[in-house]
């Protein structure tokens, strides 16, 4: 019998559980007492981790071609097949598809491969929003999830932009009437889409569908002319664009918002009234729904003209859609990033060529999602790596595998149908398998540790960016054994030349030791983002946004 302290991985919030392991791969589980996310709390998400156990179905060994082989002739297959077709068709060929649940490690070690080596930034990530996290990178200046849980038990007012939240993170909602039953919090949802009212909230405002972002940005112009702004932080921390406000105002006033979100005024006005006189307000909201782009500067703008960020209890708290869609954003395994929030700029792409020793370094943004999909039908991408499985039916890239020239299929299942002598597929792990870090919605960074052993020949995603980008030459800068070495290089980076200029900053641990790393606690980096109203901007000022 064995304890292991790991992480439930089936959503965002990052909960702790303590699992207890038996002959085979007998398994039993609870929530873990002393991990902060969910001090021991479960929601029946955390029920998947016990249909990981039977092996029915897996991929227990590489195949090529349809035919089982070594990982040996995988690996050199991979390589030779890679280099033919970088060299016959330049980095732009190649392309590679994450889900959000890989590790942060897995994650590090592929988009350091493919932006400073490869050189292409053709990262499909399907789990994230970017609406969101440009309103993020735009307005405060680093993609920062400025919010955390405790942020919810000392908030006056608990604002909650989608009543579907409720069900889609049940522990998060679970603190919430902790906060209220404890203090003096309010919880405040905006329904929409025929979603019942939510079972303890004090007020349910129910508007339109998608009009969310219409209801806040009327709310600030209400708090402009009623003078509740807080005038003293946006003189010293805040740049409105000229005309901001007349901008704003112009189909926000309260007739045409009630109009437009379906609300009597009198009952807009209550809502108005109410958030308006509160100090210290935690805004929920989500990306990836329709008007998300319009909410997340609306929630932005709000927050930064309300003086409602950078302290406690005062923070806007973006909730991701993957597991590890935080890690993999901070290790900048996606499209439009280089790498540790560093942008395409010739500065940083100097930095992280320096630091990684990068032989083919990308230069500019890659292609995602449907412009990916495009991109593999006009058959521009003759390469294509999927890490983790195959994506879900209804992603832009199911069902084109049979389209691109060489396939590379990172999985733990077997998957028959694909038998063409075009794809290489390489056994990797589920989540109870896997041996690494998370980064949690609140920017908590908890160990994942291995539950059940690998079975047959499975290998970590890590493990096999890490072979085959020694099998094509790189094993200078690809000399991993373990996930340990990966987080440490990562936390490096994250501090490589930076004075400040990059919130996020592991200086910490880039020393941390193989010991240390096994017996990580939770932590979490940035402590208060924004304090004193700093921001990571070339002037220190935060942005409000055109909306």
């Amino acid at each position: 019998m064995a304890i292991v302290r790991t992480l439930c991985g089936q959503c965002p919030v990052g909960c702790g559980i303590r699992a207890v392991t038996g002959e085979g791969r007998e398994l039993s589980f609870a929530g873990d007492p002393v991990h902060p996310a969910n001090s021991g709390q479960l929601c029946a998400k955390s029920g998947a981790i016990e249909d990981m156990a039977p092996l029915d179905g897996r991929l227990l060994h590489p195949m090529a071609g349809g035919r089982r082989a070594g990982w040996d002739r995988a690996i050199a297959q991979i390589a030779r097949r890679l280099a033919s077709i970088l060299a016959r068709h330049g980095p732009d060929s190649v392309a590679l598809h994450v889900p959000g649940n890989l590790l942060t490690e897995d994650y590090y070690a592929a988009n350091k491969m493919m932006k400073g080596f490869i050189g292409s930034a053709h990262i499909d990530a399907g789990w994230r929003s970017d609406d969101v996290e440009g309103a993020y990178r735009a307005a405060p200046g680093e993609d920062v999830a400025p919010g955390t849980y405790e942020d919810i038990d000392a908030a006056d007012i608990i604002l909650l932009t989608d009543a579907a939240a409720v069900e889609r993170y049940p522990i998060v909602m679970d603190r919430i009437q902790a906060a209220r039953e404890e203090g003096a919090a309010r919880l405040v949802v905006l329904a929409s889409g025929g979603k019942l009212p939510v079972k303890g909230a004090d007020l349910t405002v129910t508007v339109a569908a998608g009009t969310q972002g219409a209801l806040l940005n009327g709310l600030l112009v209400h708090c402009h002319d009623s003078g509740a702004l807080d005038r003293e932080f946006l003189d010293r921390s805040v740049d409105a664009p000229p005309g901001f406000w007349d901008g704003l105002r112009a189909g926000h006033d309260l007739w045409s918002v009630a109009r437009r979100c379906g609300l009597a005024p009198a009952e807009l006005r209550a809502f108005y009234d109410l958030l308006g006189a509160s100090g210290r307000v935690v805004t929920l909201h989500q990306g990836g729904r329709a008007g998300s782009g319009e909410l997340a500067r609306a929630v932005l703008n709000l927050h930064l003209a309300m003086g409602w960020i950078g302290r406690k209890g005062a923070a806007p708290m973006p909730l991701p859609a993957a597991p590890n869609a935080m890690g993999g954003r901070e290790a900048g395994c996606f499209s439009g990033e280089l790498a540790a929030h560093m942008d395409f700029s010739a500065a940083s792409v100097a930095r992280a060529a320096r630091f990684w020793g990068g032989r083919t370094m990308a230069a500019g943004p890659g292609l995602e999602g449907g412009a990916l999909a495009e991109a593999i039908g006009a058959g521009r991408i003759k390469a294509l790596w999927m890490l983790g499985g195959m994506p879900p039916a209804g992603h832009a890239l199911h069902g084109l595998v049979e389209q691109v020239p060489f396939t590379i299929l990172s999985t733990p299942w077997a998957e028959p149908q694909l038998k063409g002598q075009q794809v290489i597929m390489l056994p990797s792990p589920v989540w109870a398998e896997k041996d690494g870090t998370l980064t949690g919605a609140d920017r908590l960074i908890s160990r994942q540790r291995r539950i059940f052993s690998l079975p047959g020949e499975a290998k970590p995603d890590w493990w096999s960016v890490t072979r085959v980008s020694q099998a094509m030459g790189w094993g200078d800068a690809f000399h991993y054994d373990r996930p340990a070495e990966i987080y440490r290089e990562y936390a490096r980076l994250t501090a490589y030349q930076n004075e400040g200029g990059r919130l996020l900053n592991l200086r910490r641990h880039g020393p941390i030791s193989n010991p240390a790393y096994d017996e990580l606690t939770p932590w979490r980096w940035g402590e208060i983002p924004f304090d004193g109203g700093r921001f990571p901007t070339d002037s220190g000022r935060a942005r409000l946004l055109f909306n």
